[in-house]
């Protein structure tokens, strides 16, 4: 999961916000009132898209500054920190 959410045993629900966020994160342009419909059909309330969101925007800002600032986010993850190859886009 950490390292690509797409090969996890994700329900569809969680799938699809994990789509969401990679479209907003990555192409935020392309962002429609569609894409906001499907998490709705999917269960996920607009008070729970506004916090994803908002989740979403804050760690592309973090990612961003950390970016940035040459910081390696991993060197703060300790025991949790991800091994083998970094995922391909």
């Amino acid at each position: 999961m950490i390292r690509d959410y797409r090969e996890a045993p994700l329900d569809t629900r969680t799938r699809a916000l994990c789509d969401f966020a990679v479209r907003v994160t990555r192409e935020l342009s392309s962002v429609r009132r569609e894409h906001l419909d499907e998490l709705r059909a999917h269960g996920w309330s607009d008070e729970q898209v506004h916090d994803a969101v908002q989740v979403i925007g804050i760690f592309n800002y973090f990612t961003r500054l950390a970016e940035a600032l040459g910081i390696d986010p991993e060197d703060f993850m300790g025991p949790h920190r991800p091994t083998g190859p970094a995922p391909r886009d």
